[in-house]
Protein backbone atom coordinates (compact mmCIF):
# COMPACT_ATOMS: atom_id res chain seq x y z
CA UNK A 1 0.00 0.00 0.00
CA UNK A 2 1.34 3.58 -1.39
CA UNK A 3 1.68 5.90 1.80
CA UNK A 4 -0.94 8.47 0.00
CA UNK A 5 -3.44 5.81 0.15
CA UNK A 6 -2.28 5.17 3.71
CA UNK A 7 -3.22 8.24 4.74
CA UNK A 8 -6.69 8.28 2.44
CA UNK A 9 -7.67 5.63 4.54
CA UNK A 10 -7.30 7.04 7.55
CA UNK A 11 -9.94 9.98 6.73
CA UNK A 12 -13.24 7.29 5.82
CA UNK A 13 -16.30 7.99 7.34
CA UNK A 14 -18.32 6.13 9.48
CA UNK A 15 -21.58 6.05 6.85
CA UNK A 16 -23.15 3.75 4.39
CA UNK A 17 -21.34 4.68 0.68
CA UNK A 18 -20.16 3.04 -2.26
CA UNK A 19 -16.47 2.72 -2.73
CA UNK A 20 -14.38 2.70 -6.15
CA UNK A 21 -11.28 0.89 -6.16
CA UNK A 22 -8.35 1.97 -9.24
CA UNK A 23 -5.06 0.63 -10.30
CA UNK A 24 -2.06 2.93 -10.95
CA UNK A 25 -3.71 4.11 -14.35
CA UNK A 26 -6.72 5.41 -12.97
CA UNK A 27 -9.00 2.92 -14.14
CA UNK A 28 -11.85 1.75 -12.00
CA UNK A 29 -11.38 -2.24 -11.08
CA UNK A 30 -13.69 -2.88 -8.78
CA UNK A 31 -16.79 -1.06 -7.02
CA UNK A 32 -18.73 -1.99 -3.69
CA UNK A 33 -21.22 -0.84 -1.22
CA UNK A 34 -20.74 -0.53 2.13
CA UNK A 35 -22.61 -0.14 5.44
CA UNK A 36 -19.74 1.92 7.58
CA UNK A 37 -17.21 2.92 4.69
CA UNK A 38 -14.57 3.12 6.93
CA UNK A 39 -14.89 -0.53 8.28
CA UNK A 40 -15.66 -2.35 5.03
CA UNK A 41 -12.77 -0.61 2.90
CA UNK A 42 -10.25 -1.19 5.59
CA UNK A 43 -10.60 -5.06 5.59
CA UNK A 44 -9.06 -4.91 2.10
CA UNK A 45 -5.81 -3.82 3.51
CA UNK A 46 -5.91 -5.87 6.46
CA UNK A 47 -2.63 -9.08 6.78
CA UNK A 48 -4.78 -11.09 8.82
CA UNK A 49 -7.69 -11.70 6.45
CA UNK A 50 -8.36 -15.20 4.51
CA UNK A 51 -9.29 -14.00 0.79
CA UNK A 52 -9.78 -16.30 -2.11
CA UNK A 53 -7.12 -16.04 -5.05
CA UNK A 54 -9.19 -13.76 -7.10
CA UNK A 55 -9.23 -11.03 -3.76
CA UNK A 56 -5.70 -11.28 -3.07
CA UNK A 57 -5.25 -10.09 -7.08
CA UNK A 58 -7.56 -7.55 -6.79
CA UNK A 59 -5.64 -6.36 -3.48
CA UNK A 60 -2.36 -6.18 -5.09
CA UNK A 61 -3.72 -4.13 -8.06
CA UNK A 62 -5.49 -1.53 -5.79
CA UNK A 63 -3.24 1.73 -5.81
CA UNK A 64 -5.95 4.59 -4.82
CA UNK A 65 -9.33 4.32 -3.28
CA UNK A 66 -11.99 6.79 -3.69
CA UNK A 67 -15.89 6.74 -1.86
CA UNK A 68 -19.45 8.48 -2.29
CA UNK A 69 -21.12 8.84 0.87
CA UNK A 70 -24.47 7.76 1.08
CA UNK A 71 -27.56 9.01 3.70
CA UNK A 72 -28.82 4.96 3.63
CA UNK A 73 -28.03 1.63 2.62
CA UNK A 74 -30.78 1.29 0.08
CA UNK A 75 -29.09 4.38 -1.45
CA UNK A 76 -25.87 2.83 -1.53
CA UNK A 77 -27.17 -0.55 -2.99
CA UNK A 78 -29.24 1.47 -5.82
CA UNK A 79 -25.37 3.50 -6.38
CA UNK A 80 -23.63 0.60 -6.80
CA UNK A 81 -25.94 -1.13 -9.10
CA UNK A 82 -25.88 2.23 -11.22
CA UNK A 83 -21.81 2.24 -11.42
CA UNK A 84 -21.02 -1.28 -11.98
CA UNK A 85 -23.76 -0.91 -15.13
CA UNK A 86 -21.83 2.31 -16.05
CA UNK A 87 -18.15 1.48 -15.89
CA UNK A 88 -17.98 -2.42 -15.78
CA UNK A 89 -15.30 -2.79 -13.74
CA UNK A 90 -13.18 -6.03 -14.36
CA UNK A 91 -12.94 -7.35 -11.09
CA UNK A 92 -16.58 -7.01 -10.68
CA UNK A 93 -16.95 -9.35 -13.40
CA UNK A 94 -14.34 -11.75 -11.83
CA UNK A 95 -15.75 -11.65 -8.33
CA UNK A 96 -18.86 -12.11 -9.15
CA UNK A 97 -18.63 -14.28 -12.27
CA UNK A 98 -20.46 -17.08 -10.31
CA UNK A 99 -23.94 -15.14 -9.77
CA UNK A 100 -26.76 -13.89 -11.54
CA UNK A 101 -27.92 -10.23 -11.44
CA UNK A 102 -30.95 -9.41 -10.61
CA UNK A 103 -33.61 -7.05 -12.40
CA UNK A 104 -36.95 -5.45 -10.68
CA UNK A 105 -39.63 -6.26 -13.08
CA UNK A 106 -43.33 -3.58 -13.55
CA UNK A 107 -45.87 -4.95 -16.37
CA UNK A 108 -46.91 -1.48 -16.75
CA UNK A 109 -49.34 -3.00 -19.28
CA UNK A 110 -51.65 -5.09 -17.01
CA UNK A 111 -54.28 -3.43 -15.78
CA UNK A 112 -53.06 -4.31 -11.95
CA UNK A 113 -49.01 -4.43 -12.75
CA UNK A 114 -47.48 -6.39 -10.30
CA UNK A 115 -43.78 -5.85 -9.10
CA UNK A 116 -41.85 -8.61 -9.25
CA UNK A 117 -37.97 -10.06 -9.52
CA UNK A 118 -36.17 -11.47 -12.14
CA UNK A 119 -32.70 -13.18 -13.61
CA UNK A 120 -33.54 -13.11 -17.45
CA UNK A 121 -35.36 -9.54 -18.58
CA UNK A 122 -36.87 -10.48 -21.42
CA UNK A 123 -38.62 -7.97 -24.53
CA UNK A 124 -42.19 -8.31 -23.09
CA UNK A 125 -43.22 -4.75 -23.16
CA UNK A 126 -42.93 -4.37 -19.22
CA UNK A 127 -40.77 -1.98 -17.63
CA UNK A 128 -37.05 -3.76 -16.20
CA UNK A 129 -34.97 -2.13 -13.32
CA UNK A 130 -31.46 -2.96 -12.63
CA UNK A 131 -29.12 -4.99 -12.98
CA UNK A 132 -28.68 -5.76 -9.10
CA UNK A 133 -26.10 -7.96 -8.06
CA UNK A 134 -27.10 -8.55 -4.04
CA UNK A 135 -30.75 -10.19 -4.75
CA UNK A 136 -31.41 -10.09 -0.46
CA UNK A 137 -30.68 -6.68 -0.31
CA UNK A 138 -32.41 -5.69 -3.58
CA UNK A 139 -35.71 -7.00 -1.79
CA UNK A 140 -35.05 -5.68 1.72
CA UNK A 141 -34.64 -2.30 -0.03
CA UNK A 142 -38.18 -2.70 -2.19
CA UNK A 143 -39.96 -3.32 0.99
CA UNK A 144 -39.17 -0.06 2.79
CA UNK A 145 -40.22 1.38 -0.69
CA UNK A 146 -43.41 -0.65 -0.57
CA UNK A 147 -44.85 1.31 2.34
CA UNK A 148 -44.03 4.88 0.20
CA UNK A 149 -45.33 3.70 -2.89
CA UNK A 150 -47.85 0.40 -1.98
CA UNK A 151 -47.46 -2.49 -4.80
CA UNK A 152 -48.65 -5.68 -5.77
CA UNK A 153 -46.62 -8.65 -6.08
CA UNK A 154 -49.18 -10.93 -7.41
CA UNK A 155 -52.25 -10.13 -9.58
CA UNK A 156 -56.02 -9.54 -7.45
CA UNK A 157 -58.12 -12.51 -7.10
CA UNK A 158 -62.01 -11.98 -5.93
CA UNK A 159 -62.07 -13.05 -2.28
CA UNK A 160 -58.56 -11.80 -1.75
CA UNK A 161 -57.44 -10.49 1.81
CA UNK A 162 -57.48 -7.15 2.24
CA UNK A 163 -55.03 -7.44 5.24
CA UNK A 164 -52.18 -5.71 2.84
CA UNK A 165 -54.67 -3.19 1.84
CA UNK A 166 -55.58 -2.17 5.34
CA UNK A 167 -52.08 -2.36 6.31
CA UNK A 168 -50.79 0.42 3.48
CA UNK A 169 -48.87 -2.02 1.50
CA UNK A 170 -50.94 -2.66 -1.33
CA UNK A 171 -53.22 -0.32 -3.76
CA UNK A 172 -56.91 0.52 -2.44
CA UNK A 173 -59.11 -0.77 -5.12
CA UNK A 174 -61.37 1.93 -4.94
CA UNK A 175 -59.17 4.48 -5.94
CA UNK A 176 -59.22 2.65 -9.50
CA UNK A 177 -55.91 1.53 -11.77
CA UNK A 178 -55.24 4.85 -13.24
CA UNK A 179 -54.25 5.94 -9.51
CA UNK A 180 -52.35 2.80 -8.82
CA UNK A 181 -50.39 3.09 -12.43
CA UNK A 182 -49.44 6.94 -11.28
CA UNK A 183 -48.16 5.44 -7.71
CA UNK A 184 -45.91 3.12 -9.80
CA UNK A 185 -44.65 5.27 -11.99
CA UNK A 186 -43.07 7.43 -8.89
CA UNK A 187 -41.49 4.17 -7.71
CA UNK A 188 -39.92 3.70 -10.64
CA UNK A 189 -38.44 7.39 -11.28
CA UNK A 190 -37.30 7.10 -7.36
CA UNK A 191 -35.09 4.12 -8.37
CA UNK A 192 -34.08 5.98 -11.10
CA UNK A 193 -33.08 8.68 -8.97
CA UNK A 194 -35.68 11.75 -9.39
CA UNK A 195 -36.38 11.63 -5.21
CA UNK A 196 -36.07 15.12 -4.89
CA UNK A 197 -38.50 15.65 -8.01
CA UNK A 198 -40.99 13.09 -6.35
CA UNK A 199 -40.55 15.14 -2.70
CA UNK A 200 -41.64 18.18 -3.89
CA UNK A 201 -44.73 17.02 -5.95
CA UNK A 202 -45.96 14.98 -3.17
CA UNK A 203 -45.56 18.25 -0.67
CA UNK A 204 -47.19 20.44 -3.52
CA UNK A 205 -50.02 18.01 -3.70
CA UNK A 206 -50.42 17.72 -0.27
CA UNK A 207 -50.73 21.21 0.51
CA UNK A 208 -53.74 21.61 -2.47
CA UNK A 209 -55.70 18.59 -1.19
CA UNK A 210 -55.54 20.10 2.09
CA UNK A 211 -56.43 23.44 0.33
CA UNK A 212 -59.16 21.89 -0.72
CA UNK A 213 -60.13 20.32 2.23
CA UNK A 214 -59.30 17.00 1.55
CA UNK A 215 -57.81 16.32 4.83
CA UNK A 216 -58.18 12.57 4.08
CA UNK A 217 -55.98 12.86 1.03
CA UNK A 218 -53.37 15.58 2.83
CA UNK A 219 -53.22 12.69 5.34
CA UNK A 220 -52.02 10.08 3.23
CA UNK A 221 -49.57 12.43 1.10
CA UNK A 222 -48.22 13.49 4.38
CA UNK A 223 -47.25 10.23 5.97
CA UNK A 224 -46.01 9.33 2.36
CA UNK A 225 -43.81 12.53 2.56
CA UNK A 226 -42.87 11.40 6.06
CA UNK A 227 -42.19 7.35 5.05
CA UNK A 228 -39.84 8.90 2.21
CA UNK A 229 -38.28 11.00 4.74
CA UNK A 230 -36.93 8.36 6.83
CA UNK A 231 -35.22 6.70 3.89
CA UNK A 232 -33.17 9.87 3.75
CA UNK A 233 -31.75 11.16 0.40
CA UNK A 234 -31.63 9.53 -2.16
CA UNK A 235 -27.65 9.33 -3.95
CA UNK A 236 -28.02 7.02 -6.85
CA UNK A 237 -26.93 8.47 -10.19
CA UNK A 238 -30.25 9.47 -12.48
CA UNK A 239 -30.61 11.44 -15.51
CA UNK A 240 -31.66 14.26 -14.09
CA UNK A 241 -30.42 14.89 -11.02
CA UNK A 242 -27.10 13.98 -8.65
CA UNK A 243 -25.19 13.27 -12.30
CA UNK A 244 -22.08 15.32 -13.10
CA UNK A 245 -21.79 13.46 -16.29
CA UNK A 246 -18.38 14.99 -16.73
CA UNK A 247 -17.00 12.98 -13.77
CA UNK A 248 -17.32 10.21 -16.31
CA UNK A 249 -14.11 8.79 -17.64
CA UNK A 250 -15.53 6.91 -20.69
CA UNK A 251 -18.18 9.72 -21.95
CA UNK A 252 -15.45 12.44 -21.00
CA UNK A 253 -12.28 10.17 -22.94
CA UNK A 254 -14.97 10.10 -25.92
CA UNK A 255 -15.79 13.36 -26.18
CA UNK A 256 -12.20 14.27 -26.25
CA UNK A 257 -11.11 11.98 -28.71
CA UNK A 258 -14.11 13.09 -31.25
CA UNK A 259 -13.82 16.75 -30.82
CA UNK A 260 -17.35 17.16 -29.57
CA UNK A 261 -18.80 20.33 -28.11
CA UNK A 262 -20.64 18.71 -25.38
CA UNK A 263 -20.51 15.36 -23.29
CA UNK A 264 -23.14 12.57 -25.29
CA UNK A 265 -25.30 12.32 -22.70
CA UNK A 266 -27.75 9.82 -25.31
CA UNK A 267 -25.94 7.55 -27.19
CA UNK A 268 -27.72 5.16 -30.09
CA UNK A 269 -26.18 2.05 -31.21
CA UNK A 270 -27.92 -0.01 -34.22
CA UNK A 271 -27.38 -3.37 -35.20
CA UNK A 272 -29.41 -5.57 -38.59
CA UNK A 273 -30.64 -9.01 -37.71
CA UNK A 274 -31.83 -11.15 -40.24
CA UNK A 275 -31.93 -14.86 -41.66
CA UNK A 276 -30.62 -14.85 -45.51
CA UNK A 277 -33.08 -11.76 -45.95
CA UNK A 278 -36.13 -13.22 -43.62
CA UNK A 279 -37.61 -11.70 -41.07
CA UNK A 280 -35.22 -8.57 -41.47
CA UNK A 281 -35.59 -6.28 -37.95
CA UNK A 282 -33.15 -3.81 -36.59
CA UNK A 283 -32.71 -2.73 -33.03
CA UNK A 284 -31.93 0.82 -31.70
CA UNK A 285 -30.64 0.68 -27.88
CA UNK A 286 -30.04 4.40 -26.18
CA UNK A 287 -27.32 4.69 -23.13
CA UNK A 288 -28.56 7.77 -21.45
CA UNK A 289 -25.37 8.80 -19.08
CA UNK A 290 -22.84 5.88 -20.30
CA UNK A 291 -25.55 3.57 -18.90
CA UNK A 292 -28.88 1.38 -20.68
CA UNK A 293 -32.08 2.70 -20.47
CA UNK A 294 -34.06 0.47 -21.68
CA UNK A 295 -37.32 2.11 -21.70
CA UNK A 296 -35.94 4.41 -24.89
CA UNK A 297 -35.21 0.91 -27.04
CA UNK A 298 -37.33 0.59 -30.05
CA UNK A 299 -36.99 -1.96 -32.73
CA UNK A 300 -37.66 -1.65 -36.62
CA UNK A 301 -39.00 -3.82 -38.92
CA UNK A 302 -37.46 -3.28 -42.03
CA UNK A 303 -36.91 -4.03 -46.26
CA UNK A 304 -37.36 -8.10 -46.42
CA UNK A 305 -33.81 -7.95 -48.38
CA UNK A 306 -30.27 -9.06 -47.30
CA UNK A 307 -28.57 -6.14 -47.49
CA UNK A 308 -27.44 -4.30 -44.72
CA UNK A 309 -26.62 -1.56 -45.64
CA UNK A 310 -29.91 -0.78 -47.36
CA UNK A 311 -31.41 -1.71 -44.17
CA UNK A 312 -29.00 0.62 -42.26
CA UNK A 313 -29.98 3.32 -44.25
CA UNK A 314 -33.73 2.91 -43.93
CA UNK A 315 -33.47 2.60 -40.17
CA UNK A 316 -31.78 5.71 -39.53
CA UNK A 317 -33.75 7.59 -42.31
CA UNK A 318 -37.14 6.10 -39.80
CA UNK A 319 -35.34 7.10 -37.27
CA UNK A 320 -34.42 10.90 -37.83
CA UNK A 321 -37.83 11.84 -39.16
CA UNK A 322 -39.14 15.09 -37.83
CA UNK A 323 -41.67 12.95 -35.80
CA UNK A 324 -39.45 10.74 -34.07
CA UNK A 325 -37.23 13.55 -33.57
CA UNK A 326 -39.45 15.16 -31.51
CA UNK A 327 -40.83 12.25 -29.79
CA UNK A 328 -37.46 10.46 -28.57
CA UNK A 329 -35.14 13.48 -28.75
CA UNK A 330 -31.72 14.32 -30.80
CA UNK A 331 -29.02 11.97 -30.12
CA UNK A 332 -25.29 13.13 -29.04
CA UNK A 333 -24.05 10.35 -30.79
CA UNK A 334 -24.88 7.44 -33.09
CA UNK A 335 -23.04 4.27 -33.05
CA UNK A 336 -23.20 2.07 -35.83
CA UNK A 337 -22.29 -2.13 -35.59
CA UNK A 338 -20.89 -2.37 -39.08
CA UNK A 339 -18.40 -1.29 -41.02
CA UNK A 340 -17.29 1.59 -43.65
CA UNK A 341 -20.47 0.32 -46.15
CA UNK A 342 -22.90 0.81 -43.07
CA UNK A 343 -21.51 4.04 -41.73
CA UNK A 344 -21.46 5.38 -45.56
CA UNK A 345 -25.12 4.40 -45.84
CA UNK A 346 -26.19 5.69 -42.11
CA UNK A 347 -24.84 9.46 -42.60
CA UNK A 348 -26.35 9.59 -46.06
CA UNK A 349 -30.01 8.93 -44.78
CA UNK A 350 -28.90 11.52 -42.08
CA UNK A 351 -27.78 13.69 -44.89
CA UNK A 352 -31.43 13.27 -46.28
CA UNK A 353 -32.85 14.37 -43.29
CA UNK A 354 -31.02 17.33 -42.91
CA UNK A 355 -30.34 16.30 -38.89
CA UNK A 356 -26.76 17.30 -37.35
CA UNK A 357 -25.79 14.29 -35.50
CA UNK A 358 -22.01 12.74 -35.16
CA UNK A 359 -22.51 9.05 -36.29
CA UNK A 360 -19.19 6.21 -36.36
CA UNK A 361 -19.56 2.89 -36.37
CA UNK A 362 -17.47 -0.17 -34.64
CA UNK A 363 -16.14 -2.85 -37.01
CA UNK A 364 -17.10 -6.43 -35.33
CA UNK A 365 -13.82 -8.22 -35.99
CA UNK A 366 -11.06 -6.09 -34.43
CA UNK A 367 -13.75 -4.02 -32.25
CA UNK A 368 -12.23 -0.60 -34.32
CA UNK A 369 -13.92 2.62 -34.61
CA UNK A 370 -14.03 3.82 -38.32
CA UNK A 371 -14.86 7.75 -38.36
CA UNK A 372 -15.63 9.28 -42.50
CA UNK A 373 -13.18 11.98 -42.55
CA UNK A 374 -15.55 14.60 -43.65
CA UNK A 375 -19.36 13.25 -42.93
CA UNK A 376 -19.10 12.04 -39.75
CA UNK A 377 -19.57 15.68 -38.07
CA UNK A 378 -16.73 14.99 -35.34
CA UNK A 379 -13.76 17.49 -35.37
CA UNK A 380 -10.56 15.47 -36.11
CA UNK A 381 -8.00 17.62 -34.38
CA UNK A 382 -7.21 15.19 -31.91
CA UNK A 383 -7.25 11.80 -33.86
CA UNK A 384 -5.02 13.61 -36.09
CA UNK A 385 -3.09 14.50 -32.87
CA UNK A 386 -2.63 11.17 -32.19
CA UNK A 387 -1.45 9.48 -35.18
CA UNK A 388 1.27 12.07 -35.41
CA UNK A 389 2.28 10.93 -31.86
CA UNK A 390 2.17 6.61 -32.32
CA UNK A 391 2.45 4.69 -29.31
CA UNK A 392 1.35 1.23 -28.70
CA UNK A 393 -1.80 2.64 -26.77
CA UNK A 394 -3.44 3.65 -29.45
CA UNK A 395 -3.40 3.35 -33.46
CA UNK A 396 -5.09 5.62 -35.83
CA UNK A 397 -4.96 4.54 -40.40
CA UNK A 398 -6.05 6.39 -43.47
CA UNK A 399 -7.99 5.06 -45.39
CA UNK A 400 -8.80 6.83 -48.22
CA UNK A 401 -11.78 9.18 -47.06
CA UNK A 402 -12.02 7.12 -43.47
CA UNK A 403 -9.93 7.06 -40.03
CA UNK A 404 -9.78 3.78 -38.37
CA UNK A 405 -9.12 3.60 -34.54
CA UNK A 406 -8.01 1.27 -32.71
CA UNK A 407 -8.09 1.52 -28.89
CA UNK A 408 -6.46 -1.94 -28.03
CA UNK A 409 -3.19 -2.48 -30.30
CA UNK A 410 -1.71 -5.39 -30.10
CA UNK A 411 -4.98 -7.84 -28.52
CA UNK A 412 -5.65 -8.94 -32.17
CA UNK A 413 -9.42 -9.94 -32.88
CA UNK A 414 -11.55 -10.37 -29.64
CA UNK A 415 -13.09 -13.51 -30.69
CA UNK A 416 -14.82 -13.53 -27.73
CA UNK A 417 -15.95 -10.00 -26.97
CA UNK A 418 -15.00 -10.30 -23.22
CA UNK A 419 -11.24 -10.30 -24.48
CA UNK A 420 -10.47 -6.99 -25.01
CA UNK A 421 -13.77 -6.08 -22.12
CA UNK A 422 -11.28 -7.72 -19.51
CA UNK A 423 -8.26 -6.85 -20.99
CA UNK A 424 -6.69 -10.19 -21.01
CA UNK A 425 -3.59 -8.86 -22.29
CA UNK A 426 -2.19 -8.13 -18.83
CA UNK A 427 1.01 -7.31 -20.41
CA UNK A 428 -0.44 -4.51 -22.16
CA UNK A 429 -2.22 -2.94 -19.10
CA UNK A 430 1.00 -2.73 -17.21
CA UNK A 431 2.69 -0.97 -19.64
CA UNK A 432 0.10 1.44 -20.11
CA UNK A 433 -0.19 1.59 -16.48
CA UNK A 434 3.84 2.53 -16.35
CA UNK A 435 2.70 5.54 -19.56
CA UNK A 436 0.78 7.08 -17.34
CA UNK A 437 2.91 7.36 -14.42
CA UNK A 438 6.10 8.50 -16.59
CA UNK A 439 4.67 10.14 -19.26
CA UNK A 440 2.63 13.55 -20.16
CA UNK A 441 2.32 12.09 -23.48
CA UNK A 442 -1.65 13.11 -24.97
CA UNK A 443 -1.81 9.65 -25.45
CA UNK A 444 -2.24 8.49 -21.99
CA UNK A 445 -5.83 9.11 -22.13
CA UNK A 446 -6.52 6.14 -23.64
CA UNK A 447 -3.89 3.80 -21.22
CA UNK A 448 -7.55 2.69 -19.58
CA UNK A 449 -10.11 0.79 -22.17
CA UNK A 450 -12.84 2.95 -20.96
CA UNK A 451 -13.88 4.28 -24.69
CA UNK A 452 -14.24 0.33 -25.86
CA UNK A 453 -16.04 -1.25 -23.13
CA UNK A 454 -18.63 1.47 -23.10
CA UNK A 455 -18.62 1.08 -27.05
CA UNK A 456 -18.63 -3.23 -26.37
CA UNK A 457 -21.54 -2.66 -24.28
CA UNK A 458 -23.86 -0.21 -26.90
CA UNK A 459 -22.98 -3.05 -29.51
CA UNK A 460 -23.32 -6.32 -27.86
CA UNK A 461 -26.68 -4.57 -26.46
CA UNK A 462 -27.69 -3.41 -30.15
CA UNK A 463 -26.70 -7.55 -30.83
CA UNK A 464 -28.62 -8.92 -28.25
CA UNK A 465 -31.95 -6.99 -28.92
CA UNK A 466 -31.93 -7.19 -32.38
CA UNK A 467 -31.69 -11.06 -32.44
CA UNK A 468 -34.17 -11.17 -29.78
CA UNK A 469 -37.04 -9.24 -32.00
CA UNK A 470 -35.73 -11.52 -35.05
CA UNK A 471 -35.85 -14.76 -32.81
CA UNK A 472 -39.83 -14.12 -32.05
CA UNK A 473 -40.82 -13.27 -35.72
CA UNK A 474 -39.54 -16.16 -36.83
CA UNK A 475 -41.00 -18.39 -34.32
CA UNK A 476 -44.23 -16.86 -35.10
CA UNK A 477 -43.36 -17.23 -38.77
CA UNK A 478 -43.06 -20.91 -37.88
CA UNK A 479 -46.38 -21.55 -36.56
CA UNK A 480 -48.30 -19.15 -39.29
CA UNK A 481 -50.64 -20.67 -41.75
CA UNK A 482 -52.35 -19.78 -44.63
CA UNK A 483 -55.35 -19.11 -42.57
CA UNK A 484 -54.11 -16.19 -40.82
CA UNK A 485 -54.25 -13.83 -44.05
CA UNK A 486 -57.76 -15.11 -44.32
CA UNK A 487 -59.99 -11.80 -43.31
CA UNK A 488 -62.27 -12.91 -40.12
CA UNK A 489 -60.24 -15.80 -38.98
CA UNK A 490 -59.27 -15.30 -35.40
CA UNK A 491 -57.00 -17.25 -33.32
CA UNK A 492 -60.01 -19.41 -31.67
CA UNK A 493 -61.20 -19.92 -34.98
CA UNK A 494 -58.59 -21.44 -36.51
CA UNK A 495 -57.53 -23.18 -33.52
CA UNK A 496 -61.51 -24.93 -33.94
CA UNK A 497 -60.98 -25.89 -37.82
CA UNK A 498 -57.44 -27.30 -37.16
CA UNK A 499 -59.20 -29.54 -34.11
CA UNK A 500 -61.95 -31.05 -35.91
CA UNK A 501 -60.30 -31.26 -39.45
CA UNK A 502 -56.58 -32.14 -37.92
CA UNK A 503 -54.33 -30.80 -40.66
CA UNK A 504 -54.89 -27.79 -43.12
CA UNK A 505 -54.32 -30.06 -45.90
CA UNK A 506 -57.92 -32.08 -44.81
CA UNK A 507 -59.62 -28.77 -44.81
CA UNK A 508 -58.86 -28.08 -48.81
CA UNK A 509 -59.99 -31.32 -49.20
CA UNK A 510 -63.20 -30.19 -46.97
CA UNK A 511 -66.62 -29.06 -48.65
CA UNK A 512 -67.93 -25.56 -48.20
CA UNK A 513 -70.97 -27.51 -46.02
CA UNK A 514 -68.30 -28.84 -43.61
CA UNK A 515 -66.57 -26.07 -42.67
CA UNK A 516 -69.70 -24.27 -42.52
CA UNK A 517 -70.61 -26.67 -39.40
CA UNK A 518 -67.52 -24.97 -37.67
CA UNK A 519 -68.06 -21.15 -38.77
CA UNK A 520 -70.66 -20.05 -41.13
CA UNK A 521 -71.53 -19.93 -44.79
CA UNK A 522 -70.15 -16.68 -45.95
CA UNK A 523 -66.13 -17.25 -43.97
CA UNK A 524 -66.54 -21.28 -45.19
CA UNK A 525 -66.96 -20.06 -48.58
CA UNK A 526 -64.55 -17.37 -48.48
CA UNK A 527 -62.01 -20.08 -46.98
CA UNK A 528 -62.52 -22.90 -49.52
CA UNK A 529 -62.04 -19.81 -51.91
CA UNK A 530 -58.84 -18.79 -50.26
CA UNK A 531 -57.37 -22.12 -50.17
CA UNK A 532 -58.18 -23.03 -53.86
CA UNK A 533 -56.04 -20.17 -54.86
CA UNK A 534 -53.13 -20.69 -52.33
Amino acid sequence: MNKQLQQKLKNLPRTPGVYFHKSASGEIIYVGKAAVLKNRVRQYFQSSKDFGAKTRALVAEIYDTDWIETESEIDALFLESEMIKRYMPRYNILLRDDKSQTFVRIDMKSEWPTVSFTRNPADDGAEYIGPFYNGFALKKALRYLRRVFPYLTRQRRPGQSKLDEDLGLSPRLSDGPAAYKANLRKLISYIKGNRKAIAAELERDMKTAAGLHDFERAADLRNKLSAMRELQRRVCFGDKEFLDISKDKALADLAKLLGLKDIPARIEGYDISHMSGRQVVASMVVFTNGASDRAEYRKFKVSEKNDDTGNIYETIFRRLSERNVKSWGRPGLMLIDGGKGQLVAAINARDERGVDVPIISIAKREEEIIIHKTKSCVDLSYIQQLQCTPNQNVAVFEDKDIYVINLHPGQRNASSHSKNLRAADDSLVMSAQVQVLNSDNINTLFASTDIIKLFQRIRDESHRFAVSYHSTLKRKNATKSILDDIHGIGPKTKRKLLRHFGSLGNIKKASIEDISKITNDSLAKKIKNSLRDA
